[in-house]
């Protein structure tokens, strides 16, 4: 295990999240981030790490990968909480429960119809081809209903803290904009043009989409086609009572993600790419007034032998290579010259008998490698010591980049492990390494 290169506590704020999520007016943490650096296993730790302090935690993941589940002791995850075994509570703290789900955007927006209408429009809506396609995969459809459920799970109250994994996307940025599109676009003008028809109703609707709307329809029928036109405006008939609530939710959940209890973590690698897109969402947490607690620097390297830099390792390794005269420890084997070997070759030739060779062969103890195998060997191992160091140095520069740029905020790092996690165990080891702040261990 090798600690990696740990924080400055002068010149960066340290976050501590043990008080973060023990504060029982923390009531929703947000992971956010983009894409690849470890928001599920975070929140998934997080959530653990909670429980197991006495929280009852529900985690909201809309990772589709069975790994999470998998981990936690689950078969598999879906739209309803699952309780999570083996929860080992710290000493004093009692009643702490771990649930963890996995979002179904179909069926939480199937939820939403099941919930705001009737049973024969809501038979119509599921039916309906257009809604099929939108709840399954419109864009801002995931982000939309993560937001939707966490609303839900907040309203039933059940748990001390919901723990939310945000959808991964190809902009951090599409978690806080996406909801409100959707929500627009089904609140929006189109679709009450769509829907003028309907609620003018009879004849007089009919000469109305006939005469008033007929450039409109003939216009988007070309576009979308004849059917997939007739298939909106059924859906949009059918949905008549329920438009108007979408932005509503929208518009609560986001008041929700702004108030107090709420706690934001930004959750990155050490990487150019990953920490500007965490720098453009700590900039837009700001301008939304949304409730920051600070970056988790996820999968820090580190290196055991940290005092021996780059350019030292590399001259050591050319030196080796170049089979010059080196420095040799005591009982390391020396260098020897063609005509040297053959001398002591001549000098040392022992009997040929049959006992000399028996005698020999058990007497004898093994030769040392040859010197240009370890020399290789050692120039090696030097090299790939120097490219960690380089790496090391890329990631300090990193982090010093996004310190200078926003010191406000607070960072806890986590060093890399050597594989992924698959077990509660794993969870709580990188519960203990966010819990560990400026000084984390065991990086790889």
């Amino acid at each position: 295990m090798t600690p990696p290169l740990s924080l400055d506590p002068a010149h960066t704020r340290i976050l501590d999240v043990d008080p973060l999520i023990d504060d029982p007016k923390t009531r929703i943490v947000v992971c956010c981030g983009s894409g690849g650096v470890g928001k599920t296993t975070t929140a998934a730790a997080l959530g653990l790490r909670a429980a197991e302090r006495g929280r009852k935690v529900v985690v909201l993941t809309i990772d589709p990968a069975r790994r999470l589940a998998q981990s936690m002791g689950i078969d598999s995850l879906d739209n309803t909480p699952r309780r999570v075994k083996g929860i080992e509570t710290v000493e004093g703290a009692d009643g702490g429960e771990l649930h963890a789900m996995m979002l179904d955007m179909k069926r939480t927006f199937d939820e939403i119809v099941e919930a705001h209408a009737d049973g024969q429009r809501a038979e119509a809506i599921l039916g309906n081809p257009f809604y099929q396609s939108l709840s399954a995969g419109f864009a801002g459809t995931q982000e939309y209903m993560a937001m939707e459920k966490l609303g839900q799970l907040r309203a039933r109250d059940e748990w001390d803290l919901i723990v939310v994994d945000t959808p991964p996307s190809r902009s951090a940025l599409d978690f806080l904009d996406a909801p409100k599109r959707l929500g627009s676009f089904l609140d929006g003008k189109l679709i009450r043009i769509l829907m003028a028809p309907a609620k003018v109703g009879g004849r007089a609707g009919m000469k109305f989409l006939n005469v008033g709307m007929s450039m409109m329809t003939g216009a988007l029928g070309k576009l979308l086609g004849g059917q997939l036109l007739r298939d909106v405006q059924t859906f949009v008939a059918a949905m008549d009572t329920m438009f108007g609530g979408f932005r509503t939710r929208a518009d609560a959940t986001y008041k929700l993600l702004q108030a107090p209890g709420t706690a934001f973590l930004v959750v990155a690698a050490p990487e150019r790419d990953a920490l500007r897109e965490a720098a453009y969402f700590v900039e837009r947490l700001a301008a939304e007034d949304m409730p920051l607690a600070g970056l988790v620097l996820n999968r820090v390297h580190g290196s055991g032998a940290a005092q021996l830099s780059a350019e030292r390792a590399l001259a050591a390794a050319e030196n080796l290579d170049e089979r010059g005269i080196v420095d040799q420890e005591a009982g390391n084997v020396e260098l020897r010259t063609p005509e040297e070997a053959a001398l002591t070759d001549d000098t040392t030739t022992t009997a040929t008998t049959p006992q000399a060779t028996a005698t020999a062969a058990t007497t004898t103890p093994a030769a040392p490698p040859a010197p240009a195998a370890t020399d290789q060997l050692t120039a090696a191992l030097l090299r790939l010591h120097a490219e960690r160091m380089q790496l090391l140095a890329r990631e300090q520069r990193t982090r010093d980049r996004f310190a200078a740029l926003h010191p406000e905020v607070a960072v806890t790092e986590v060093g890399a492990l050597p594989g992924d996690v698959h077990d509660l165990a794993g969870l709580r080891t990188i519960g203990d390494r966010l819990a560990a702040g400026s000084n984390p261990a065991g990086a790889v």
